[in-house]
Formats: C-alpha cells, sequence, structure tokens
C-alpha cells in the first residue's frame, strides 16, 4: 500500500471544511482554499471496485450525477467503506488504492467519457464536490506551484 498522507495535511481539510460550512452564501474563497489543501496531498485515495487488476473507484448517485469519491487518506477511505457498505468484503477490509498527485486528476477526469459529473471529497465525512469540467483549474493551481 502507498504511504498515507500526513496527518496534519487532512487536519487542515477539516478545518477548511469547517471554514466553507461557516462561510456566507457566495463566499467561494473558503472552497477554493479546500480544494487548494487537496492538490497539496501526496496521494489522492479511492474505494476500489472491480477486478484487481482494473480496480475503478467507489462511486456515488448525485443529483448532478455520479460522483467519484475521493478520499484525503487511506484511513478514511477505509472509514468509508465500512461506513458505506457495511457487510463489506469477507475479510472485513476493503480493497483500497491510492494515485499519486498530479496524475490522481487526470485519472479521476478519465470517467467523465463515461459520464461521469464530479469527484467528492471525503464522502460522508466532508462530502465538498467539485464537476470534473473544473479539475483543469486544480490541475492549473498544482502546476503553478511548480510540483
Amino acid at each position: 500500500m502507498i504511504k498515507d498522507n500526513d496527518p496534519e495535511m487532512i487536519a487542515e481539510l477539516d478545518r477548511l471544511d469547517a471554514a466553507v460550512k461557516a462561510a456566507p452564501a457566495g463566499d467561494t474563497s473558503a472552497q477554493i482554499a479546500l480544494w487548494r489543501q487537496a492538490t497539496a496531498l501526496e496521494h489522492w485515495f479511492f474505494v476500489a471496485r472491480g477486478p484487481a487488476d482494473r480496480p475503478r473507484p467507489y462511486a456515488v448517485a448525485a443529483e448532478q450525477g455520479s460522483m467519484i469519491c475521493l478520499y484525503s487518506s487511506a484511513a478514511r477511505a477505509s472509514e468509508a467503506a465500512r461506513a458505506l457498505e457495511p457487510a463489506g468484503s469477507e475479510s472485513g477490509a476493503a480493497p483500497l488504492f491510492g494515485v499519486p498527485m498530479p496524475a490522481a486528476i487526470d485519472y479521476v477526469a478519465s470517467f467523465g467519457r463515461a459520464g461521469v459529473f464530479g469527484v467528492t471529497l471525503d464522502h460522508p465525512r466532508i462530502g465538498h464536490y467539485i464537476p470534473l469540467v473544473n479539475l483543469g483549474l486544480l490541475k492549473s493551481w498544482i502546476e503553478g506551484s511548480g510540483r
């Protein structure tokens, strides 16, 4: 398994989640800061579906369309898998996989061809989402940072 992200980075996501929820209607600065923090993670984690040699990320149905569930840590992905599917797998552990940044952005964006609308962060704990058509903005932040 890929090394998990820094716990301090995850704690900052939680702080930013609270700021988004407290922000006045129409103020997107906290939302932008949250997604900038998500792009600073080393890996995005996913709950695997399908065959082990070709896993697909777990997705949820939303009013806007299907949303891929990305997780800021392997621990959060495992926690969500247990909450979303209490029966789980026979071993009790959901299969997970991580994709390094910034390749994770292209990976998620590729699901647009399959009709996926967006990506949601740490569902159901945080749950903020971004449409796939806006992922280019996230990628530009990384490219602008010299990462």
